[in-house]
Order: C-alpha cells, then structure tokens, then sequence
C-alpha cells in the first residue's frame, strides 16, 4: 500500500480534534527522520510503506513508544515494517487526542 494513501487519513483524523497537517508531518519527520522535502517526495511518488520505512533512519527514542493500537501493543509487534507502522499510528492517534506535542515526540 502507498503511504500516500494513508496520509490524508492521518491529516483528516487529526483535523477533526483540531490539529494541524503540520503536526502530522513533524511527527512522520521525527519518526522517519525525513526533511519536509523528503516526505512530499515520497507522497508525490507513491512510495509503499515497505520502501517509506526502508529508507528511513528510525528515531533512536521511537523505543520509548508504547501503548496500544487497534486491541494490540506496539512494543510487542514481531514484524518489524508491522511495527514501524503501528508506531506511526499510535503517535497520531496520540496527537488526535490532544496530547501536548513535546510528550508525543518523546522530548
């Protein structure tokens, strides 16, 4: 699945609770540690999920990142492109609840 798709569902789950698209792509530049400039590209071009993370350089403190998403624990996920993924979704899902930003980024 391209990560392009999944974007703007992130950016809409987070507009209903009165964040910003901003927030969810400074959230995917931590995580991934991509440039704004990187991210858009890989948006543009369709990038699969596979090749979004493979070409990531995972956040040394995304191991801090616990909790569960959709009835599961992200730290107990096995598959490692399973987990990345989960990650990503629970820091939204954090954001969308209106966590203050520097407790999502782990600061």
């Amino acid at each position: 699945m391209a990560f392009s798709r999944v974007h703007p569902l992130y950016v809409t789950k987070v507009e209903r609770k009165g964040r910003k698209k901003a927030e969810v792509d400074e959230i995917i530049r931590w995580l991934t540690g991509f440039d704004q400039a990187t991210l858009e590209h890989h948006l543009e071009v369709d990038t699969t999920f596979e090749d979004f993370f493979a070409a990531a350089d995972l956040n040394p403190n995304a191991t801090l990142i616990t909790g569960v998403v959709c009835g599961i624990r992200v730290e107990n996920v096995e598959d490692p492109l399973m987990k990345k993924i989960r990650l990503l979704d629970k820091l939204i899902d954090e954001l969308a609840k209106g966590k203050a930003m520097e407790k999502i980024l782990r600061s």
